[in-house]
């Protein structure tokens, strides 16, 4: 699958996941694109445990109590950065953004081997569930995980929603208010 088509097939995935292993080769090939994405001033701030041991997958896969894709995932990527992420430039600090570069590079990368998977943040940040995981996995003090990635083969065909017309989200050389 080429890269355009992989951007226009990658979507968020909800829905239920085939009870079949993900080879470890393609997980590392998934984190790779990870570790290939840019990040500010190249600090390189977003490590990543990949999950694949059974018990583990499924300790952590019970915690969400509607999210199908959560729920029957055969591996799990998870996103870690500091808590304190320090400053690298103009007393800014990337790591966000360097975060998010690399989970959309590993989606896309999911996507184009016929994986399934959606960006899960927010319930995350909820009740303490990345510190809970975070013990878990063994994430160290000081380090967060910020963004999960559940990866399975997708069970059930997904229509993508609509997606805006470029001319009204994309302009050349101005910014044009259609309202």
């Amino acid at each position: 699958m080429d890269i355009f088509e992989a951007i226009k097939r990658r979507h968020s995935y909800r829905g239920g996941l085939k009870n079949q292993p993900i080879p470890r080769q393609d997980l590392q090939k998934i984190v790779q694109a990870g570790l290939d994405a840019p990040s500010g001033k190249n600090a390189q701030t977003t490590r990543f445990v990949i999950v694949d041991e059974p018990g583990l997958v499924g300790r952590i896969a019970q915690m969400h109590p509607v999210n199908k894709a959560m729920q029957q995932a055969r591996a799990f990527i998870a996103c870690v950065v500091d808590c304190q992420p320090e400053a690298i430039y103009e007393g800014m600090s990337f790591a966000v953004e360097d975060c998010a570069a690399a989970v959309e590079n590993m989606l896309l990368a999911i996507t184009a081997l016929g994986y399934a998977s959606v960006w899960i943040d927010g319930w995350l940040r909820v009740e303490g569930r990345n510190e809970t995981i975070g013990k878990l996995l063994g994430v160290p003090s000081g380090k967060i995980i910020r963004i999960l990635l559940p990866i399975g083969v997708p069970a059930e065909e997904y229509k993508q929603p609509p997606k805006m017309p470029f001319e009204q989200r994309a302009w050349f050389n101005q910014y044009e208010n259609l309202q």
